[in-house]
């Protein structure tokens, strides 16, 4: 079935720009998603349980107010141009020091306080979607040059939802884009993600130091440590971690991870190019944040899988390179692809 596409204005900024929600819905009951203009934001995604009832999975606010007051939470967010972060928000690039906006505390997060989740980006319909755009100027939040930006957000016939991030630039500098959107398979707001499933294809992991800066040396072994999941288990909290993918980048994507919540019945299938993807189970939410859905989010209210290079890789040149220059292409895209299992024998 050829998917839906439609626009309207959710709200208008302080200085007068309107804000466009795009939604994308691949056929009654099927998954339906919802993009923000401001911050690239994934606002909503929709796709039914077991027993067919579709709702809300992606943790997010009502109104744009909201996402203007509370953006450090990245709630659905596009963000770069440096997903994750960069150790004392500076990088060598061609012999020469680039001194970054910090923002996490002497670190750059996420590209710096006026990221790309903080700006409103052009759009217009593709098939089956809508791409996003902007130019990023030379040394916005510090980085080099200037970056052309595209991204689209697509539903294929089948009802898998498809992120594709393109770029190019007119002076060496460093991408590295992902999306910050937190999944509850289980319903936005209904409590912690706590039981869900998880399978990674991912053999290693990069260990961290208190600040979220992966430490010296080879990304360590995952097994008979709690960051293996190349087996399905429950998740726990307590992880904002890197976990090297096996595979490395790829030409196409491939399936990465599968997260499954028994009670409801949905599985997530992730597919990507990327060579790595952080784990964060959203411990810092404390119930001050409260979600479209009415309900105060808590610990663990939802879990993030952002596909993505490694932190701070730009100072790790043993890590995969993230380097773009004048005529190169950057590409990196990501499916998310949305099922249900049966009830098992037994279970109510």
């Amino acid at each position: 079935m050829k998917t839906q596409v439609s626009r309207e204005i959710f709200g208008v900024l302080d200085d007068g720009t309107p804000v466009e929600r795009w939604t994308l819905e691949s056929g009654p009951g099927g998954l339906r998603v919802r993009v923000l203009t401001y911050g690239g934001i994934v606002q909503s995604l929709e796709a039914p349980d077991r027993d067919g009832t579709r709702e809300q999975l992606a943790l997010g606010f009502a109104d744009l107010a909201s996402y203007v007051a509370h953006g450090g939470s990245h709630f659905g967010a596009l963000v770069g141009r440096y997903a994750n972060r960069i150790a004392g928000a500076s990088f060598p690039l061609d012999g020469r020091t680039h001194r970054l906006t910090a923002n996490d505390g002497r670190h750059s997060l996420h590209g710096g306080p006026g990221n790309f989740s903080r700006v409103v980006w052009g759009a217009r319909e593709t098939d089956g979607g809508v791409e996003l755009h902007r130019v990023s100027p030379d040394g916005e939040e510090g980085f080099p040059g200037a970056l052309d930006v595209r991204v689209t957000y697509t539903l294929s016939p089948d009802g898998a939802l498809h992120l594709v991030s393109r770029a190019r630039t007119d002076a060496p500098t460093v991408v590295n884009l992902t999306n910050h959107t937190y999944l509850h398979l289980g319903g936005a707001g209904s409590g912690s993600v706590t039981g869900h499933e998880l399978r990674l294809a991912a053999s290693r992991y990069t260990p961290v130091d208190g600040t979220g800066i992966p430490l010296p040396g080879a990304p360590a072994d995952v097994a008979g440590t709690r960051f293996d999941f190349r087996t399905a288990r429950a998740v726990d909290g307590g992880y904002d971690h890197n976990f090297v993918l096996d595979g490395g980048v790829a030409p196409a994507p491939r399936t990465v991870a599968e997260l499954h919540d028994p009670r409801s019945g949905r599985v997530l299938e992730l597919a990507t190019t990327e060579p790595g993807l952080q784990l964060y189970t959203a411990d810092h939410l404390d119930g001050s944040l409260t979600g479209s859905s009415g309900v105060p989010y808590g610990p663990r209210a939802g879990l993030a899988l952002e596909t993505q290079h490694f932190p701070d890789s730009p100072n790790r040149p043993d890590f995969p390179g993230t380097v773009l220059r004048p005529g190169e292409h950057y590409c990196s895209q990501t499916v998310y692809r949305f099922s249900v299992r049966p009830r098992a024998a037994g279970n109510p």
